[in-house]
């Protein structure tokens, strides 16, 4: 694959990520990028999207072997940008020096060093002994990075313990009486087993049972009747009536069975390591420096040879998905004149090639005279849609605007500008 394509990536209208596929073309200054229009200008929303959008030549699975470069302004069509109309879908972007991002060797800080920190970073844990943790925290203070949590409670029931009085029934209602981590609770049952259970139930405890009737609104009467017909409800309501039985009071009544329990917690210590990634970015010079550029030809007949490149990742309308979109893909075959023909984005002039690359190689070059030895040849071509044209539902070819004196016109335009480095 030649060095020169790459993929474009951006932020359209909606503030969605995408990409397309590009292409590095000789101009002036060797700072020059091909790709279609709508890579630049979101249709859909009417908005560039040059605030936010870069090249990486070379683009393979994730990487950026010769940097990214940061786009600085792109030249379309009037009829394009004016129009939408996809006869002019192509753009040519100058763009910065690239950036090459130094991110392999990593720091370690202390805990307010990390936080302090915005970019990449990851805390590594240790677990340690709960004396370990005592003495870190000692050490380091309850801030530091010595860290303790309780993990799956244990809960169980178990008998009265033998100290309660009247005097510390309400300190074990709360949790805190003499016996430690036992409790005195309730949980809420059916009239029915309220009933069942009887006074004496649990050790002959007086305190095994609670029932209040308290007043309530219609509007809550309500809600809870729809509640109890969803079986969310346990209690009773009633309703007293006057002499022409007109309701003039609500009520709810719940039942609680009261249970002594016993809750003992498990703890789990760590202690924490603090890393920061050291990101360095540096100059990477200028885009046709690095990977060279491909040449420009225009008004040429159809029924040439070309060499299309991109990096297809949508599926095909039926579903099927071919592609992934983090390696380059190419097509060959003979251009021909047939027409698109779609009225939504005015294609009059477009030309096609038999290809089932499908989008997300938008953009991509097709090379006419392309030699494999050099890797080289001239962009006649930008890959524009994707059509179905024998109806199975899956990408058969691909189209491109027509390069014209028009065509021509722009790319000189933006081949004579200077855009320089953001870098130092």
């Amino acid at each position: 694959m030649p060095k020169t394509i790459g993929k474009v990536f951006f932020v359209n209208s909606k503030g969605e990520r995408k990409w397309c596929s590009a292409t590095s073309i000789q101009s002036r200054y060797r700072n020059l990028v091909s790709t279609a229009g709508h890579c630049v200008y979101d249709t859909a929303g009417n908005a560039d999207t040059m605030s936010k959008w870069v090249f990486v030549p070379g683009y393979y699975q994730g990487k950026a072997p010769f940097g990214i470069y940061v786009g600085k302004q792109a030249f379309t069509h009037y009829d394009f940008d004016v129009y939408e109309d996809f006869d002019r879908d192509y753009a040519f972007v100058t763009v910065y020096n690239g950036i090459k991002i130094d991110a392999s060797k990593a720091s370690q800080v202390t805990k307010s060093e990390f936080e302090k920190h915005a970019g990449p970073k990851w805390v590594d844990e240790k677990t340690i002994t709960r004396d370990e943790y005592v003495a870190g925290v000692e050490k380091y203070g309850i801030n530091g990075p010595f860290q303790s949590k309780a993990v799956d409670p244990k809960v169980e029931t178990v008998a009265k313990p033998a100290d309660v009085s009247s005097k510390n029934i309400e300190d074990y209602v709360l949790g805190k009486g003499p016996t430690a981590g036992v409790q005195l609770t309730g949980v809420e049952v059916l009239k029915s087993v309220y009933t069942a259970a009887g006074d004496g139930w649990d050790n002959n405890d007086k305190f095994t049972r609670l029932s209040e009737k308290k007043p309530i609104s219609a509007e809550e009467y309500a809600e809870l009747n729809k509640a109890k017909a969803d079986g969310k409800f346990l209690g009773e309501l009633t309703v007293d009536l006057d002499k022409n039985k007109q309701p003039t009071a609500w009520y709810k009544q719940q039942f609680f069975i009261k249970k002594w329990i016993k809750t003992s917690e498990q703890f789990r210590y760590w202690v924490e390591t603090y890393y920061v990634q050291d990101v360095k970015a540096a100059d990477a010079g200028r885009l046709g420096d690095a990977v060279g550029g491909q040449g420009f030809a225009y008004n040429q007949p159809t029924g040439k040879y070309v060499r299309v490149f991109g990096y297809p990742a949508a599926a095909h309308p039926d579903g099927h998905k071919n592609f992934t979109g983090i390696t380059p893909k190419w097509c060959y075959g003979k251009t021909t004149a047939k027409t698109v023909g779609s009225a939504a984005k005015k294609i009059e002039e477009h030309i096609a090639l038999k290809c089932s690359m499908t989008e997300g190689a938008d953009g991509g070059p097709w090379l006419l005279k392309y030699s494999n030895a050099k890797r080289l040849g001239y962009v006649n071509g930008v890959t524009s849609t994707f059509n179905d044209q024998d109806g199975n539902d899956r990408v058969d070819y691909i189209s491109s605007p027509y390069f014209d004196g028009e065509t021509n016109t722009v790319y000189k335009a933006a081949a004579n500008v200077w855009s320089g480095k953001i870098v130092g």
